[in-house]
């Protein structure tokens, strides 16, 4: 019987392919994986050594109570006194605690494995359910037999465990049972399958990583990245902790001398270019031979409807993450190329840890969302109704694309929000828009769900387990009525997925609009006062002002181009300024904090001359800067009227709030410019 434990190292490399580099690291991965590493422990994902000694002190009182468990099954079962004192039950741990990626707080995943007289659903399900259930130390125990993979969650002594049951065709558990030989799955229900699974693969992937450190921080870091961008979640069609691991780990066999650093660059730039549906394989499917069905798309047609397969390497080899979508695929897929730009920024320099893991605000970036909105009785009623939605708005995301031919795609958030002033509530969202590149027919194109939604909520009504009071409500939201309660307290500047967000981009277009402001009233008072042609080219000369943000220059000048804020650009005239007067004095009234600006003189009526719209004279028309003492309301009534009511919109009406702003632009930009503005475009040859 072939042994899918052993693994079989191939011309010195594990893994399907040959690794793409040998190469091992140099002074700057180990830099990096330092920064790295020091971030993390920053974040809070490594846990005390008090929390892991408690961990394993739980791990000790399980281990006792379901040997003392299996003991009162076996003599129920009418077995002599011996085989009774013989009997064992046996747990293993699996999942994110055997990987040695957990963080405080993380529940443990644990494997229960009993001999074949030991039922699932009543001796489990039951006797161990009663037996913990009158232990004092034992909290929010919840079973869920039902279940694809059936859990009995609860906690023990403050920490929260998520218990599996196998039932194996041993009548005595040896103490030294190793579970990663197929024999163990002989005659084993597809329950038991599944359940054996996870701890199966779980091993199996400890085996096929050249470097078990470097692999452990590099999914710590891809866990958190995940968790902090919204993909992080298998049960709403995004990836979960397995997922995550054998992704990281075919990246450790690609490059298996890398350090965690260059690990996660090299994450990104593969998996941002990757082609799926291209299976991800740490190892050769193996077909076995007790017969149990395996991934194999030229066999099962069902199998090759998957959008992003990640394939088990532990017999018998399923795909991990069927439950991807097409519109969660695509999420992904943008959060990659993403992260690979963000990567290839950080070996240049101009970007660092913080920014990779910057959290995506999911309510910045769409203008429609769907609200899931559940309620029950009490809070048992609650969890077991939430459960179940959350189990079914998968379905949900994949009728919306069938129903709309795939050009509407769905964004679930992976979290659940409460309004705090309801009980017995929780809502979820969704993200709803056009499918890029698919165009928009006359009338607008809106997309009728309706007939969807209904049958989705048909679907989840049929609950067998509903009771009075479990009610569901499906809505439509515009991204500006989304309700208060999921904000934070205190929202800072969000940058939304690939773009600005509306909030930032409602700054920024107030800011054009107070520097044209400024610019076009400048002109205008150059108009008022003199037509000489020297002073034309003075005046020409203050759209040559070179600002920096963030070491890039947006919206004015650089080397011989004007660059607009929509990135196009405007040529400046044929005849450049000869002199240029830059200075970082203060006292400027275009700004008060204004340096390195070209000075603006005007020449009054009486003959004088006066400095950027100040109110002292000069006696005569200089180039050389002069401090001019100016208040904070002089000639500046756009920028400081408009600035603080920007900075008291909500975000509801931040979408609205950019939309107007825009408009004003326009409207400024004709009025305030009159007929220079246009007789200056001509000179620089645009149309």
């Amino acid at each position: 019987m072939e042994n899918s434990g052993v693994v079989k190292r191939t011309n010195g490399h594990l893994g399907v392919t040959e690794p793409i580099s040998w190469s091992g690291p140099t002074e700057y991965d180990l830099i990096k994986t330092g920064e790295l590493e020091k971030y993390l422990e920053g974040a809070g994902l490594y846990e005390s050594r008090e929390e892991a000694v408690c961990r394993e002190e739980v791990l000790g009182k399980l281990d006792q109570i379901v040997k003392l468990w299996i003991k009162k099954v076996s003599k129920a079962n009418g077995f002599n006194e011996q085989f009774v004192q013989e009997a064992n039950a046996k747990i293993f741990t699996f999942g994110s605690y055997r990987l040695g990626v957990h963080g405080p707080g993380a529940d443990i995943d644990i494997l229960c494995v009993g001999p074949r007289y030991a039922t699932r659903e009543e001796d489990f399900f039951i006797q161990l359910h009663n037996m913990l259930f009158e232990m004092s130390e034992v909290t929010e125990l919840h079973p869920i037999p039902d279940a694809y993979v059936p859990v009995m969650k609860f906690k023990l002594n403050g920490v929260s465990i998520d218990l599996l049951y196998a039932k194996l065709s041993l009548w005595i558990i040896p103490e030294d049972l190793d579970i990663s030989h197929d024999s163990t799955l002989q005659n084993a229900d597809e329950k038991t399958i599944r359940s054996l699974n996870g701890s199966r693969v779980t091993d199996q992937i400890l085996r096929l990583v050249p470097n078990i450190q470097n692999f452990r921080t590099t999914l710590l870091c891809m866990r958190f990245w995940a968790k902090r961008r919204g993909v992080y979640s298998n049960v709403t069609g995004f990836l979960g902790g397995i997922n995550w691991a054998i992704l990281v780990a075919h990246i450790c066999q690609l490059y298996p001398n890398a350090k965690p650093s260059m690990l996660v660059s090299r994450f990104f730039r593969v998996y941002a270019q990757w082609r799926w549906p291209a299976p991800i394989l740490l190892c050769k499917i193996q077909e076995g031979t007790l017969g149990y069905p395996i991934w194999d798309p030229k066999r099962n047609f069902r199998d090759r409807l998957h959008h992003m397969p990640i394939i088990t390497p532990a017999y018998p080899c399923m795909n991990s993450s069927y439950n991807v979508s097409s519109s969660t695929l695509h999420v992904m897929m943008e959060e990659f190329q993403r992260g690979d730009q963000i990567s290839k920024a950080m070996e240049a320099g101009k970007a660092d840890w913080d920014r990779l893991f910057e959290p995506y605000t999911f309510f910045e970036a769409y203008k429609n969302y769907l609200e899931i909105d559940i309620t029950a009785e009490n809070d048992s009623d609650l969890r077991n109704w939430k459960g179940w939605v959350e189990s079914r708005l998968r379905t949900l995301i994949l009728k919306i694309e069938k129903h709309t031919f795939g050009m509407l795609q769905c964004h679930p958030c992976p979290r659940e929000f409460s309004d705090k002033s309801r009980t017995f509530h929780c809502c979820y969202f969704m993200g709803l828009q056009r499918k890029k590149g698919v165009p928009v027919p006359e009338g607008g194109g809106q997309f009728d769900i309706r007939v969807t939604v209904e049958g989705f909520k048909h679907s989840v009504s049929m609950y067998t387990k509903r009771k009075p009071g479990m009610e569901i409500r499906v809505s439509h939201l515009k991204g500006r009525n989304v309700p208060s309660f999921v904000w934070p307290s205190s929202p800072s500047k969000v940058v939304s997925r690939g773009r600005t967000s509306v909030r930032v981009r409602a700054v920024k277009a107030v800011e054009a609009v107070a520097k044209m402001a400024d610019r076009f009233t400048d002109m205008q008072q150059l108009d008022e006062g003199t037509s000489t042609e020297s002073t034309r080219s003075k005046r020409r000369k203050i759209l040559y002002d070179k600002t920096e943000e963030n070491g890039t220059q947006q919206g004015i000048c650089s080397g011989s181009n004007i660059y607009i804020q929509d990135g196009g650009t405007i040529a400046p005239p044929s005849t450049p300024p000869t002199k240029e007067v830059i200075t970082n004095a203060a006292g400027c009234s275009v700004e008060p904090s204004h340096t390195g600006k070209t000075v603006i003189q005007v020449r009054t009526p009486s003959g004088s001359y006066t400095q950027n719209g100040g109110a002292e004279e000069l006696a005569d028309l200089s180039l050389v800067w002069t401090p001019v003492k100016t208040t904070n309301n002089q000639r500046r009534p756009l920028r400081y009227l408009v600035l603080p009511v920007v900075s008291q919109i909500s975000p509801s009406c931040n979408l609205l709030c950019g939309c107007l702003l825009y408009n004003l632009k326009l409207i400024l930009s004709v009025t305030c410019c009159r007929v220079r503005l246009s007789t200056v475009f001509r000179s620089s040859g645009q149309t």
